[in-house]
């Protein structure tokens, strides 16, 4: 007996870019026609060692560690609020009956980050777009979509933006 697949969270990916609103619509598509709610995240990746090298330059030594915590802080808040935004534009006002439950900003390594918050939030699919880049004309999967689709243990709908 084929039974239908139960979605009750999906996590919706988003680096906020130019195509992030055709993948924000497939997600919820499908919150509506499986009765799901949505964790939309986006994840801040680290400072690399270049911005902390210079930071260091200009800061006193034992200064270092906290303006650069301080600066990820900021990074987080100011994401956050795009992230709200677009919620809200995409909404159009209508928040009290989206199927969005909750908006995270986080910082790390993007496929980790969103693996991670989809077994604590129990995703039951991850939507996400497909960040392409080309190699020799040919357009090529981003690093973090074949990543998240080949170590989730869910459904991971990775939606072209092109």
């Amino acid at each position: 007996m084929n039974e239908t697949p139960s979605i009750s969270t999906i996590l919706y990916a988003t680096d906020l870019g130019d195509q992030a609103k055709p993948v924000f619509k497939h997600a919820l598509a499908l919150a509506k026609q499986y009765g799901a709610k949505i964790v939309m995240i986006h994840v801040v990746e680290p400072m690399n060692e270049a911005t902390a090298f210079f930071i260091n330059s200009y800061t006193a030594e034992n200064m270092s560690e906290e303006v650069q915590k301080e600066t990820m802080k900021k990074i987080l808040t100011k994401m956050k609020e795009r992230l709200k935004k677009f919620y809200a534009d995409e909404c159009g006002g209508q928040e009290a009956g989206s199927p969005v439950k909750d908006l995270l900003v986080v910082s790390g390594r993007p496929s980790e980050e969103i693996l991670r918050v989809a077994e604590e939030d129990k995703a039951d699919m991850i939507i996400m777009g497909k960040s392409t880049r080309r190699v020799r004309g040919i357009r090529v999967m981003g690093s973090t979509a074949r990543r998240v689709s080949r170590m989730s243990d869910v459904p991971v709908l990775i939606v072209p933006n092109y």
